[in-house]
């Protein structure tokens, strides 16, 4: 059982950055898979970054790529999301997701277990 917990959400202001922060359970966190999805209101939930557990790095959304960053930190069992010049479009509910088999997919169902999720809100 892997327990994945969120944190990093808020308010903020077009243009604006967050880091969110996802923290794992298990002693095996550097061999999974990290995802970050997000879920607009009204919208289906979307990817919209993973990193593999050999650090490589996918980017689904074009309207993300340039702006946001995903990484990770094995010795903290935690991955990040680095999000600069957020805009009112980015507002979600972001999840992060971890995949057992360390690959960094695009598919909401490579990923076993999922957080409860930040949400992050930028006005305009």
């Amino acid at each position: 059982q892997v327990q994945l917990v969120e944190s990093g959400g808020g308010l903020v202001q077009a243009g604006d950055s967050l880091r969110l922060s996802c923290a794992a359970s298990g002693r095996s966190f550097r061999t999974y898979g990290m995802g970050w999805f997000r879920r607009a209101p009204g919208k289906e939930r979307e990817f919209v970054a993973g990193i593999s557990w050999s650090d490589s790095r996918t980017y689904s959304l074009d309207s993300v790529k340039g702006r946001f960053t995903i990484s990770r930190d094995n010795a903290k069992n935690t991955v990040y999301l680095q999000m600069n010049s957020l805009e009112p479009q980015d507002t979600a509910v972001y999840y992060c997701a971890a995949d057992l088999r360390g690959r960094a997919l695009g598919t909401d169902t490579a990923y076993s277990y999922w957080g409860q999720g930040t949400q992050v809100t930028v006005s305009s």
